[in-house]
């Protein structure tokens, strides 16, 4: 069966480069995820190219002769899709094209196509088109050959072109109509927003494909699409909840990525703005993964970018039921006990310890301490809701006692 699909999905090589500011662990990384953003696509990666260099060539991002051996890789194995682990500028674009002679795409463009496959409502559609647009704008190739004769595959659901010139003033008028359209769903969005009225508001946020859909179809007892892939949410879903007496608004939010494409944070407002407007953000982690601590990082950096960073946050680390540890032996003395060695038990002891209680042990897939969850969202949850309503206090009191 996979190798039917190794036979009938679009075949792509994956290029990337070791710099002062990337070892090869890191390098190795990037194209892991890199890889599993193409079968997220529906392709399949069949070789990968890692150069090591200072910095990314100016004009063709690896060597010339690096570039060759690509090339006639790509020549012998008949291989249509070359993509590359960093956003190339339009004149590397260009270069490379004419070298390979091959489609080209890079990671941004990459995750902009699957956001196109992914994006289900006509809101999450225009936004997707927007970025497409944005992009595609100062890239405008040979590639595209006419408006209505779309090329199929990985990274051709998008705008096409006719003519370069023509076609850039067809970009710029269709972005400025997706603008203007966008700018009216905004404003739809904000009244619903507002409408909500006073309820306490929580936000999902978390690297993409940690488990936030599982967590909030378990929490809320909805059925929020969740699947084993990068992005399998793009469409902000808002549920209702109640722990104990206390009702809230629970908000699932599309994932972050490293190298998260710029355009995308800008077209996405609307779904960002629920984290903006949150009063308190989950962030979920998939404590099963070897490098969370580095998607922590990145999901903070766009916190920032995003003036979102100063919430009150919980932590949530979810997957324990995946989590693994490598056992060093007792008449081992030459191996040095690494992060990698540590038991779950020992790693909650680590730095997580000084977050007190501001941090949550859980495996939403398995429903593995789920109450805790529930009561840490609870007590979260209460102090923010009895400084917006002082007078319900007593409430909680009685509630307390009755308990």
């Amino acid at each position: 069966m996979i190798e039917q699909k190794k036979a009938t999905s679009e075949k792509a090589i994956l290029i990337g480069v070791v710099t002062q500011h990337q070892d090869e662990e890191k390098a190795k990384e990037f194209l892991d995820e890199l890889e599993f953003l193409v079968t997220t696509a529906g392709g399949v990666s069949i070789k990968r190219f890692v150069q090591k260099l200072e910095k990314p060539h100016p004009k063709t991002f690896i060597g010339a002769g690096k570039l060759e051996e690509v090339k006639r890789y790509i020549d012998t194995h008949h291989v249509g899709t070359a993509i590359f682990d960093d956003e190339l500028s339009p004149a590397q674009l260009r270069n490379i094209e004419k070298v390979l002679d091959c489609k080209i795409l890079d990671r941004t463009n990459l995750i902009l196509d699957i956001f196109a496959q992914r994006a289900q409502t006509s809101y999450a559609r225009t936004q997707v088109a927007l970025a497409q647009c944005q992009y595609l704008l100062p890239r405008l190739t040979k590639l595209w050959t006419h408006l209505d004769k779309q090329k199929g595959g990985i990274g051709m659901r998008g705008p096409g072109e006719t003519e370069i010139e023509t076609d850039r003033r067809i970009v710029r008028e269709q972005i400025s109509v997706l603008k203007k359209r966008l700018a009216v769903i905004d404003k739809q969005m904000a009244i619903q927003r507002k409408n909500r009225g006073k309820m306490v508001r929580v936000a999902l946020v978390g690297y993409t494909n940690v488990g936030k859909s599982t967590l909030m179809n378990v929490v809320s007892k909805s059925d929020v699409f969740a699947e084993n892939k990068l992005f399998a949410t793009l469409d902000t879903t808002v549920r209702k909840v109640v722990v104990k007496n206390l009702p809230f608004l629970m908000t699932d939010t599309v994932g972050f990525i490293r190298k998260l494409p710029t355009q995308l944070v800008e077209s996405f407002k609307s779904t960002l703005d629920e984290v903006r407007e949150a009063d308190l953000l989950l962030h979920v982690v998939d404590i099963s993964h070897k490098n969370f601590e580095e998607h922590i990082e990145s999901v903070n950096k766009i916190l920032l970018e995003i003036k979102s960073a100063d919430k009150p946050v919980m932590m949530v680390f979810n997957m324990i039921d995946a989590y693994t540890y490598e056992t060093i032996d007792a008449d081992d003395l030459v191996t040095e006990k690494t992060k990698a060695h540590f038991t779950l038990e020992e790693l909650q002891k680590s730095w997580m310890s000084k977050m007190e209680n501001n941090c949550v042990f859980i495996s939403a897939l398995h429903k593995e301490n789920l109450e805790d969850f529930k009561s840490r969202v609870y007590d979260e949850v209460k102090k923010i809701h009895i400084k917006r309503f002082p007078y319900n206090n007593f409430l909680y009191q009685e509630y307390t006692e009755e308990s």
